[in-house]
């Protein structure tokens, strides 16, 4: 591409930028940032204009981390509101294609890198923005004018991700509006599959992707565009259960795109074939077996689990496209769903999880479940959770009960069975040799115990 210092093309996509290899860090875990894309009148657009607000890469210090946006702003005759996740989520390839530069998962928790060889360069955000205009632009004719903006000032950051989260909330809030039964077609995203080649995305009304950019609408408004994307159509099928979530149409689909190596799956359960995750994913659920509860932890908390271990080390279990038995990827949104976790008991099964994202997600949660979901302030690992769930008295603690009233009664020994039982039995007895007296002893109630029995016919 012309005027850019470092190749572009496909194969890049994938590349990974180790910390030895790093220029800087944009966003990420240890920092902050936010991606935004917006359909707005054709007036608010300076086409194929690119704006770096803060210092741009040659001004970086080597090894450093900085706050990180994005904002793209396009407009088009055909364009509509529906479309802004699904473009959104193309910056994810998009940035990809360029040499030297990585970017990771979507929305609120972007993360991005660029290599020492790519800042060498000479590559700056400037010209990384060059990219995606002509990118953007060219896979897609709907889009007429297109203008991108990069943040690094800290302040600036941090007033375009309360603006992007405000986008995010008015998303999520219409994509509840229905529901799976109220639609006879779901969609797919296989975005991530350079990432995670089995990973299959089923997004449904009530069940967006795990990365939370992309809803039922957004899916549904990205095949009247592209019908040959990587966003399609997937047939609803039968409904084999309805409770956690299975449907044929999503099986067969899930089976032909992921190879073959995952054969089922339940939308709304994280137990014997939860969803498949790329490592996407805003949040992950997680099973506690000793109080028989659900935890859940999202990329903004920088504490540990009740497990002593923090989301970064979750993540590895959950992320792939594998099926992790008691883990499961999913977005904010989701936590919002009516249908949340419904196969597992949904929010009465819920645990723990931080005090942010409780306070996040509050309406969503039921008012009486509320005081009785601990946060790191009142459990830090599982004996005070266990603590914290009996003062509160939590609904798992009946599960839990009983499962350990079950299990003991399993492991109690049987009590041994009399061979044989009779009201009464009488035994003649001699008293011994020299001494003929013979006299009898009645048991009553009698019970006889024998290690062997042999019965033998009398000639």
């Amino acid at each position: 591409m012309e005027d850019i210092p470092v190749d572009v093309g496909l194969i890049y996509e994938g590349e990974r930028i180790r910390k030895s290899s790093m220029y800087v860090d944009l966003a990420g875990p240890k920092s902050k940032g936010a991606e935004l894309l917006l359909v707005v009148p054709p007036d608010e657009v300076e086409d194929g204009k690119v704006e770096v607000v803060g210092p741009d890469v040659d001004q970086m210090e080597e090894g450093g981390r900085y706050p990180f946006g994005i904002l793209i702003k396009v407009a088009g005759e055909k364009l509509e509101e529906d479309l802004e996740g699904v473009f959104e989520r193309k910056l994810h390839y998009f940035c990809n294609y360029i040499q030297g530069f990585m970017h990771l998962n979507s929305r609120d928790i972007i993360w991005c890198r660029i290599s020492k060889d790519a800042a060498k360069k000479g590559l700056k955000l400037y010209h990384v923005g060059k990219v995606l205009v002509n990118l953007y632009k060219s896979e897609f004719d709907v889009i007429e004018k297109i203008q991108v903006t990069f943040y690094t000032d800290e302040k600036a950051v941090d007033e375009h991700i309360a603006r992007a989260r405000e986008v995010y909330e008015k998303r999520d809030a219409r994509a509840s509006a229905i529901k799976d039964e109220d639609v006879d077609v779901f969609y797919s995203c296989l975005l991530c599959q350079s990432f995670a080649p089995t990973h299959v995305c089923a997004i449904t009304p009530s069940r967006s992707g795990g990365c939370g950019a992309v809803t039922w609408f957004e899916g549904r408004a990205a095949v009247k565009v592209d019908p040959s994307g990587p966003i399609g159509e997937i047939p609803k099928g039968e409904v084999i259960d309805p409770v956690k979530g299975e449907y044929s149409g999503i099986n067969e689909y899930v089976r032909e795109k992921s190879n073959g190596t995952i054969e089922r799956v339940y939308l709304h359960s994280l137990f014997d074939y939860p969803h498949t995750s790329c490592g996407c994913f805003e949040a992950i659920a997680f099973y506690i077996p000793e109080v028989d509860g659900i935890g859940i932890v999202h990329r903004d908390f920088h504490g540990v689990t009740p497990f002593g271990i923090p989301f970064s080390t979750m993540a590895g279990q959950v992320g792939g496209g594998v099926q992790s038995q008691g883990f499961l990827g999913i977005s904010i949104a989701y936590l919002r769903s009516p249908k949340f976790l419904q196969g597992d008991g949904g929010w009465r099964r819920i645990v723990w999880m931080p005090s942010q994202l409780k306070e996040r997600v509050r309406s969503a949660i039921p008012q009486e479940m509320y005081d009785l979901i601990a946060t790191e302030n009142e459990a830090q690992d599982l004996d005070t959770l266990r603590k914290f769930l009996e003062e509160k008295q939590h609904p798992v603690l009946e599960r839990l009960k009983a499962e350990e009233a079950k299990e003991k009664a399993e492991e109690a020994p049987e009590e041994e069975q009399p061979a044989a039982t009779m009201p009464e039995l009488t035994v003649p007895v001699q008293a011994g040799a020299g001494a003929p007296v013979e006299f009898t002893i009645t048991f009553k109630n009698a019970k006889i115990y024998a290690e062997k029995i042999i019965i033998r016919r009398k000639e």
